[in-house]
């Protein structure tokens, strides 16, 4: 088969389906290798850039979805979408940063990082299809364990986990809260040994240059 008709059918196959497609999917229905797969995607995503296409094919976990591009998302929004647009609170974002960071983790683990009832939140995020249930842990009563969804990844533009931001280091007080500015004293105090010993090493060479620049007395044996 062609390679523009394979590009049309995968064009038309994202199209139709309006969610991520998985690539063993693609790979079912055309008959075709991950390799060939992926690269009739390439090409079919140079053809839209090269056109200035306001679509393009972006990569959500081990998947691709046909999406419009962010930046027309103005124009798009009042004509096409009438529901309620997602109205994210800082409790809100927060539990979801928990979350994206901690697949499988369950609501009470939540609420011990947080301190406080996340139940409502929980609610809103599954509500706007930002996390959702991936099972039972294995931990009494059985909690259910949550994660972010594609939906999530297409929100914040990321891909997959792997290009989620790096988190600062920290660590736990004595009443389990998460403590960061003790961890930036402690590299402060790291940086200024660091400068002092440096200082040190320069002021010794220093003095060795020093100490050879000036001439010795030559002692004179009677």
């Amino acid at each position: 088969m062609e390679i523009e008709k394979l590009k049309a059918i995968i064009e038309a196959i994202l199209f139709a389906c309006g969610r991520e497609v998985k690539i063993n999917e693609l790979m079912s229905a055309l008959e075709l290798s991950g390799e060939d797969v992926l690269n009739i995607i390439e090409s079919l995503k140079a053809d839209y850039e090269m056109n200035n296409r306001g679509i393009e094919i972006i990569k959500v976990n081990d998947g691709f979805q046909l999406t419009t591009k962010k930046e027309y998302y103005e124009y798009i929004y009042p004509i096409f979408d009438k529901r309620s647009k997602p109205n994210l609170t800082n409790a809100a974002l927060e539990t979801l940063s928990i979350v994206a960071y901690n697949p499988k983790i369950t609501r009470p683990e939540i609420e011990v990082i947080r301190g406080v009832n996340s139940d409502g939140t929980m609610y809103k995020l599954l509500e706007y299809n930002l996390i959702e249930a991936v099972g039972k842990a294995d931990a009494p009563g059985r909690p259910t364990m949550y994660e972010v969804t594609p939906d999530f990844y297409r929100m914040f533009g990321f891909s997959n986990m792997e290009e989620l931001p790096e988190l600062p280091r920290y660590k736990l007080d004595e009443n389990q809260q998460i403590v960061i500015d003790e961890i930036i004293e402690e590299n402060k105090e790291q940086e200024e040994i660091k400068e002092e010993k440096n200082q040190e090493i320069d002021n010794n060479e220093n003095n060795e240059e020093t100490r050879g620049k000036v001439p010795r007395t030559k002692r004179t044996i009677k």
